[in-house]
Order: structure tokens, then sequence, then C-alpha cells
């Protein structure tokens, strides 16, 4: 029976299945049953309530009317067509679900054909909107779909093909690309993607925010009739610019102006202007050298400088002799002593020089930064190699100029695949060109088979520790040693190095047997997946970096990973003289000392050298001295901060004596067997400081290091010069080299 309710006694019924409602959804239909009213009654009971009624089927479109009530556009007691049904509550329940189980939604197709016709009726896509109670942007999309090529589209209506590929292909308005791009992804193995369509429309154009386009302007591009698209499939609504010839022109004319303004300027040989952030191809088309400039000459003023600090630093040395080395005097030269080192290694460091000479034989890259700005790579290069000349007095100057051929030039492609039909070689370039499309069909391919990409992985990693510089896998992946600062085999061996020793033993190598990379890698694949597992756990093992670089602190990463794997660091690494204690302060053994066993423990070690103090602690922290039960298992558990995992570990803290002493110097030997007798000797300013650095020309000079008597410390241990070149002096106080 249908009856004429008003609004404001109609109510949700109890028995309605629908639980959730999306407002943004409800919000969309109150405007459209504003603009056309209600086009499907509601189905209603007889409530409890004398005068009122439960909505059983139809709560979304209560709470739409709602709404519009909300806003003022109805008067709350509006008048609904509804259907009255006479039923039992399980009745009630039963025709609620029925009516929202068989509903069925519109297809985005459909949607589309809708907004077309209403777009012929209403002529405006704002009033289209407003008609569904959609945003306009939703309109315009949906209308873009209705401009697919006509054999795009009617996959998209027959729903096999999804709305995310159809906006991919609308991307663009014109149906020559969509059709090209449509046939080009139906010959592609396991189908297209909308990334993949959107990636080939857009070969040919380019986006607003390209470096070159930044570079050139809108004004300037659109001016000499530049086209411009924009995608009303993405959120930030990224412009197109389509016309790549104009784009290309427009940066080219930039450059060249700006190049040629740069050679006058500088007065180089050449300025190279490249239209990108890149000058890898441009120097490879050019067959040109990277120059490598000689130092620049000392100044007078730098080396007049040099030789007063040279003079102030003897004078340091010799009245820190004379004073109590735990004294505020002796410490505050010592800081002196160090400042005028630093000062007196950076006036020795030479900055880079282009000769005079050099300047017609080289030039520089005009580049394109990201944010569309021209600037000057900073290298230099020339088409002849530049060789640095000395002269009697040691100063270096530009010398002859060699023209060399290059390997590109001289040697040719000579193996099958790199030879034609008819027998003549392909040229480098097109060998090249060749080689790098063949090169991205197999990436492409690789990616539908991820088990063999990880195999494949493993594999290269593992074949670049068992065959290092003799095998080519075809892959930049690599999980190398890294570039430790210091060197393996001067470290103490401890359990750790003996698990990495004992793992290696242990892996499986019957694959490394064969000859031929081809053959080997079939071997590796086919170890089952226990020993492939074994490999990739050592393999990253092996690579693991000790810190993020030189001077640089931990990887927060490998402090995650300690704590994922629940590492104790004491349970394989105890401090022992050798790695810790005779490499710290006596103030800093203290500290540790009170850490563990309070100030009285601190106090039984405070008035002995230091060397002894290290050789108790070693015992100490190794269990083997008979303490309080509690000190003796906080020394057992006890690492430095530096060896812990904790991602929030605080560095280790020196709390010498005399908080102005120089926390390397408590006035004891870091080493057993020497002692102060208050003479300070040339063995001891060596173990002690380590800062003998060569200044001089000819190589016998010392002044960099302290100096007594005419005697310089040249003392340097020997894994020092194991690292020469490396960086790698973090453990000798002061080095630098020159």
């Amino acid at each position: 029976m249908q009856e004429l309710i008003p609004l404001n006694k109609l109510q949700l019924s109890s028995s309605n299945v629908r639980k959730t409602h999306n407002p943004a959804r409800d919000e969309q239909l109150s405007h459209d049953i504003e603009a056309r009213g209600l086009l499907q009654n509601l189905v209603v009971t007889r409530a409890r309530k004398r005068g009122h009624f439960d909505v059983i089927c139809g709560g979304r479109r209560l709470r739409a009317m709602t709404l519009i009530v909300a806003r003022g556009a109805w008067k709350p007691d509006q008048e609904v067509a509804c259907k009255l049904l006479v039923a039992d509550e399980a009745q009630t329940a039963e025709t609620s679900l029925a009516e929202n189980f068989q509903r069925d939604e519109m297809t985005p197709a459909e949607e589309v054909q809708a907004f077309q016709h209403f777009i012929g009726v209403d002529g405006d896509t704002a009033a289209v909107a407003r008609r569904f109670g959609v945003e306009r942007r939703f309109v315009e999309g949906r209308l873009r779909l209705a401009a697919l090529a006509e054999p795009i589209f009617e996959q998209f209506a027959a729903g096999k093909m999804s709305i995310e590929l159809a906006k991919a292909y609308a991307s663009t308005d014109q149906h020559d690309v969509q059709s090209r791009v449509f046939e080009r992804m139906n010959g592609i193995y396991g189908g297209a993607n909308p990334d993949a369509v959107r990636r080939l429309i857009a070969d040919g154009s380019m986006r607003g925010n390209d470096s070159l386009a930044l570079l050139i302007g809108e004004d300037a591009y659109t001016a000499a009739g530049g086209r411009i698209e924009r995608d009303l499939f993405s959120e930030t609504a990224q412009d197109r610019w389509l016309d790549r010839d104009i784009i290309e022109g427009l940066a080219n004319t930039r450059l060249q102006a700006e190049a040629e303004r740069l050679l006058a300027e500088t007065g180089l040989g050449a300025i190279w202007p490249v239209a990108g952030s890149s000058s890898w191809n441009a120097r490879q088309e050019l067959k040109l050298k990277p120059v490598v400039l000689p130092p620049a000459p000392l100044s007078e003023d730098a080396q007049a400088r040099i030789e007063a600090i040279q003079a102030r630093m003897g004078a340091i040395c010799e009245e820190i002799e004379a004073l109590d080395e735990g004294s505020c005097e002796a410490a505050a030269l010592d800081t002196e002593y160090d400042r005028l080192q630093e000062e007196m290694e950076d006036l020795a460091t030479s900055s880079m020089e282009l000769p005079e000479e050099w300047n017609a034989e080289v030039g520089r890259f005009l580049l394109v930064t990201p944010t569309g700005q021209m600037e000057l790579e900073a290298d230099y290069y020339s088409e002849k190699l530049l060789r640095m000349e000395r002269d009697e007095d040691g100063n270096v100057s530009g010398g002859t100029f060699e023209v060399t051929q290059t390997s590109r030039e001289t040697a040719r492609p000579s193996l099958p695949e790199a030879t034609g039909p008819g027998g003549k070689a392909y040229s480098a370039r097109l060998f090249d060109e060749l080689a790098l499309q063949r090169r991205n069909i197999l990436a492409a391919s690789l990616l539908n088979d991820p088990a063999l990409a990880l195999d494949y992985a493993i594999f290269a990693m593992a074949e670049g520790l068992t065959r290092t510089g003799t095998s080519h896998t075809g892959t930049t992946i690599r999980a190398p040693h890294p570039q430790d600062a210091i060197l393996s085999s001067n470290l103490p061996t401890g359990m750790a190095e003996e698990i990495m020793a004992g793992a290696w033993d242990a892996l499986d190598k019957t694959w490394c047997d064969h000859d031929k990379e081809v053959d080997r890698f079939t071997a590796f694949r086919e170890l089952d997946d226990d020993g492939k597992g074994t490999w990739i756990a050592y393999v990253m093992a092996h690579s693991l970096e000790a810190r993020k670089g030189y001077a640089a602190g931990y990887n927060p990463i490998h402090a995650q990973l300690g704590a994922l794997l629940d590492i104790e660091p004491a349970a394989m690494w105890r401090p022992s003289a050798a790695n810790y204690f005779d490499r710290v302060s006596k103030g800093t053994i203290l500290s540790v000392l009170q850490e563990i066993g309070g100030v009285d423990l601190s106090n039984r070690y405070a008035g002995s050298k230091k060397a002894e103090i290290a050789e108790s602690c070693e015992k100490l922290f190794a269990g083997e001295v008979i303490v309080e039960e509690d000190i003796k298992q906080r020394a057992l558990a006890w690492v430095p901060a530096a060896m812990r995992f904790d991602v929030d570990a605080e560095p280790d803290t020196d709390v010498s004596a005399d908080p102005g002493a120089d926390p390397e110097d408590d006035g004891q030997s870091d080493f057993p067997d020497e002692e102060k007798d208050g003479d300070l000797t040339t063995d001891d300013l060596g173990a002690q400081d380590r800062r003998a650095e060569d200044f001089g020309s000819d190589g016998t000079g010392c002044a960099g290091g302290r100096v007594r008597d005419g005697q310089h410390d040249d003392v340097v241990r020997e894994d020092d010069h194991a690292h020469a070149g490396e960086g790698a002096h973090d453990d000798v106080e002061g080095y630098a080299p020159v």
C-alpha cells in the first residue's frame, strides 16, 4: 500500500541489515534527491510509537533526506512516498536483506554513458555534477573516458579492462596515440598495466616539472606554439608538454647562449652545453679524457706561517718538559699544540689549480640542474692527454699534450653477435644501442620470474666472493667486503671471527668447480633452498660495513638488526688490554670500574699505573678475579656503548681525574714495559703522541712532530704503514697525511 508520510515521522528500523554507511556517499545522494526528488519509494512498517514508521528499506535515502532538511532545502515535515509493509519482524529483516543483497552498482562505463546523456541535456559539467551530487572533476574524468578510442572503450564497456587502465589510456585525448599504445601493449607478455601505458603515452612528451621545462618556462613554450595537455586523473593535475621539439629547441638556444658567454668569461678552450643533468653520454661521444689538476704551489705567506708554526710547536715541547703534565698550564699548551698542528695541515694541503698553459686545451660541461638552472660541471675534460711536469725546484706545472687513440676508436666488435648480415661488423655505437635494447628486454622479462631473479642475485654476490676479478656475471649486483679503516689482519681474533671462518668452510662450494659462468650458475640453481640460504646469509654477513663512512657514526639499521637477532655482544666479545683498556685513558678505565662496582672498586685501582690497571681489568672482565658476585656478573655483562646494538645508545664518557688534561695522556705510559721517569724520550713521544708529520721537501724533515734536542719523532707503527692511502689512522692521535 502506497502512502505519503512526513519525513519527521520516519525512523530507521532495527531490522535494517545495513549497519555501515559512507557519509560522503550520503552527501552525494542528498544532492541527487534534492535535484530530482525521491525516485524510489521507501519500504516502511508501523512503529510501536503511534503515528511513526520504521524504515526497513531505504536507510541511506532516509539519511540523505535528513541532510537536505539540515541544509534548509526541505521542511522537516516534507512528505515522502513510502510503501507500507504489513509483516512480522522476521519478514521485515528478510525484506531488508533482499533489497540490499540484490542491488547491482553501475559500472564505470555505464556512469560514463549516463554523464554523456545529461551533458547533452544540461550542456554543462557543473550542472551535471550538482545533479548527481559529485565533484566537477569526477564528471570531467568520466567524460574523458568517453573519449577513448573505439576498440579501447569496447573492452572497457565489456568489463575486460579495469577503470585504472582505462584512465591510463585516457591520459591523452589523441586517438592515434591511444591506439598505438593499445596495439603495442596487447603484444606484451602478462598484459598491460597502467604505469606502463602512461609511460608509453608520455614517450615523446615531457612533464611540466621536467628540468628543461623549468629552464624555458611555460610562457616561452606556449608562445612558440607548444601544446600542454592536463591529466584529469592526477591528484596534482600535472601537465604534459606535448611538443618535445619545441622544448629542446628553446632549451638548446638558451644553453648555447650561456655557453658562449662563459667561454668568453673563462677563456677555456670549450664549453659544451648539455640539455640534461649528466655529461656521461656526451663525454663518450666526444671521446674526452678527464683532466687531473696539479696542486697549486704554496704561497710565500703560507710557507712563512708554516715555518713560524713549526718553531712554536718546538718551543711548546720544551715548555711541557719543564711542567707537571697534569697541570692546567700543560693542558693549555697541549691544546695550543693541537690547534697549531691543525692550522699547519690546512696550510700544507694544497688546492688544485688549472695551469694557464692548459686553458686552451680543456673545457667544461654546462648542465641543467633538476630545478631548471644552468651550471658548469666542476670537472675539466680534454681531447688530449695532459701530463704534469715538475721542475728542478719541485714546482708543478702543465707539461706536454699528447693525443692518444681510445679503445673505442681502434677496437671493433668481433664477436658473432656484433656482426651484421653479410659478415660486416656493426659500428661500436650501433652495437652498444642493440646491446642496451636487448638488456632492457631481458630486464622486463625477468620481472615475471622473481624466483629466478633471486637465484641470479644470490649467485652474482656469491660469485664475487669466490672468483674475485675473474668473473663477469652480467649484473652490477655485488657484495664486496667493505673498505674498512683497519685491516682485519690487524685485529685480535675473537669468537665472531672464528664463527665467520667456520661458516665459510661449511658453505656448499661444489658449483664453484665449473670453468664457465653459465655452468656455475646452472649448478648453483640446483642447490636446495637451505644451500642457497646459507650463501645469502654469508654474503650479507661478509658485506656489512663497520660504520656509515669515514669519521661517521654507526648505521641505525645495524642496531635494528641486532635487536631483531637479540644479540648479546658480551657473549662473543670481552674487553682486554689489547683490544680496549690499553687504548683508553686511565680516567676512562676508572669510570668503567666505578660503573660496575661503585666508587670503592674504582678507588682500589686509582693509585696503580695504567698498564697494571689494564692487565687487572682484562682478568676482572673475563671473570678470572675473585670479587663480589654482583660485581663479577656486571663485569661479565659489560661492553662499551660502542659495542652494543642499542638504537639510542649513549657514547662512552671519558671522565679523567683532571678535566683539563688530554684524555689520552694520564701521566702513565700506554705500554706495559714503559714507565715515566720525568724525562721525555723519543720512544715515549712516539708511543704516546703519534704526531710525527713530514712537511719537508726532501723527505727528511719532521717539523710536524714534537721535537726534543733537535731529534724528530718518526716512530710510526707497522699497521699505520699498512693503511697508508686508506685514510685509516683512527687509532693514531693527531695523524693526518699531507
